[in-house]
């Protein structure tokens, strides 16, 4: 099943994101696209997703999933101790989205902006869209 993670080209958060799942990703569960990219928005289009959506999006198969509830999923997939972040979905969706929300509403301000996506090695490149 292919899982592929949408994300804020633009957020240097969000760049560093990448690379931390890229880390712990060594079996390649995941493939990734900026939002911003052809590739994104074509996806976020076929699978519905409204383009005011700012926030991760995790493509697992034919279901997509939106801020906390993309991230948790996500970490259920990672190496190491990062598996039991998964477990945080048990918490009401209602209160993670406003941990997600309070992150996600500041990351320029705390993290900064990226005038472009950084350039992946040519073997991490080929999990990009």
């Amino acid at each position: 099943m292919e899982r592929i993670i949408l994300f804020d080209g633009e957020c240097h958060f969000c760049n560093q994101s990448v690379q931390f799942i890229i880390k712990r990703d060594p079996e390649g569960h995941f493939k990734f696209a900026s939002q911003q990219s052809q590739a994104g928005q074509s996806l976020m289009r076929q699978h519905e997703i409204p383009k005011e959506v700012d926030s991760i999006v995790l493509i697992d198969g034919s279901k997509s999933y939106l801020r906390s509830s993309a991230a948790l999923r996500v970490c259920k997939h990672l190496k190491g101790v990062w598996k039991v972040g998964f477990a945080m979905i048990i918490v009401p969706k209602r209160i993670r989205d406003g941990v997600y929300n309070l992150l996600s509403n500041n990351r320029y301000k705390w993290f900064g902006r990226e005038e472009a996506c950084p350039l992946p090695s040519p073997e991490i490149r080929r999990r990009f869209l």
